[in-house]
């Protein structure tokens, strides 16, 4: 048996986990029958993801899977001797989940995809969008560990530019509501929303509420642009949750993860909603239309 740990929902995690099942079981562990799968969900709730990690380790799972760097924090925190594999999003050497990307030299291995170090980039291709924008809204989750490291970056790079950029957080449904409420009473020009769990579990919320003030917003994956967000930067999850499988499955055969490095995604693809560009009344320059990976019709 292995355990599951994520901070989001069974539903919103339901395209990442086929990924990794798929890849599970190429690897030769198919759910329900060569390996069981206990899924703890956190809903959010990053305080539940200890307690949650404790369960799985009394459970004496083989393997803890953390489909993110505060469930792989909280698996860290858990146990020192089970094998963990995460997805982190944030620096994995900074949070102390390894001593080194290429030895990680611990119990825990996985994929590093580096959704916050992206800021910078990111908001170069918001202000390319929106080129008149002076007043930028940045969404943090104040219950994510790297929320003010990630803030202080887009802040330097902000400005160079230079533009305003005002932070706004929210860590659950009500205070996403309230968020936009301040970016509209602060008439912010367009929105950063920085990766997050909780965030990517309610995209559908935000992309709408984005769409519905008319604030131009970017996101780090590409499902938030599928559910009509404006544009979006960064690495494919479904390729690192992939990548998960082929880490559990190389464990669960007897590899340990001080030996296994920490796979760094290496393809980042730039996204745009054009039918959201065009309700916002946005014309992308073809510069950007070169660039982009995709544009959503």
């Amino acid at each position: 048996m292995i355990g599951y740990l994520s901070a989001v929902s069974a539903e919103s995690s339901a395209r990442l986990l086929a990924a990794f099942r798929e890849s599970l079981a190429e690897a030769g562990y198919v759910e329900g029958g060569s390996v069981a799968i206990d899924y703890r969900f956190a809903e959010g709730q990053y305080d539940r993801l200890p307690m949650m990690a404790e369960q799985l380790v009394r459970r004496r799972v083989a393997a803890v899977v953390a489909g993110s760097s505060p469930s792989a924090l909280a698996a860290k925190g858990a146990t020192a001797s089970i094998p963990i594999v995460f997805a982190a999003n944030e620096d994995p050497v900074k949070a102390d989940l390894v001593a080194s990307l290429a030895r990680p030299g611990g119990n825990a291995t996985g994929v590093y995809f580096f959704a916050s170090e992206l800021g910078a980039k990111q908001l170069g291709l918001l202000r390319e969008l929106v080129p008149a924008a002076a007043r930028i809204g940045l969404l943090i989750n104040p219950n994510s560990e790297g929320a003010e490291a990630v803030a202080r970056k887009v802040e330097t790079a902000a400005s160079a530019i230079p533009v305003a950029i005002d932070v706004v957080q929210a860590s659950d449904r009500n205070g996403i509501d309230a968020a936009f409420a301040t970016l509209v009473r602060n008439k912010a020009d367009a929105l950063l929303s920085t990766p997050d769990p909780f965030f990517y579990s309610r995209r559908l919320q935000i992309a709408t509420l984005a769409t519905r003030h008319a604030i131009p917003a970017i996101y780090a994956v590409r499902e938030y642009a599928e559910v009509g967000g404006l544009m979006t930067y960064g690495a494919s999850l479904t390729e690192a949750w992939r990548q998960l499988g082929v880490y559990t499955g190389r464990i669960l055969k007897g590899a340990k993860p001080a030996d296994l490095p920490v796979v760094q995604s290496i393809k980042f693809e730039l996204i745009i909603n054009a039918q959201t560009a065009r309700a916002l009344g946005l014309k992308i320059s073809d510069n950007l239309l070169s660039l982009a990976d995709e544009v959503i019709e």
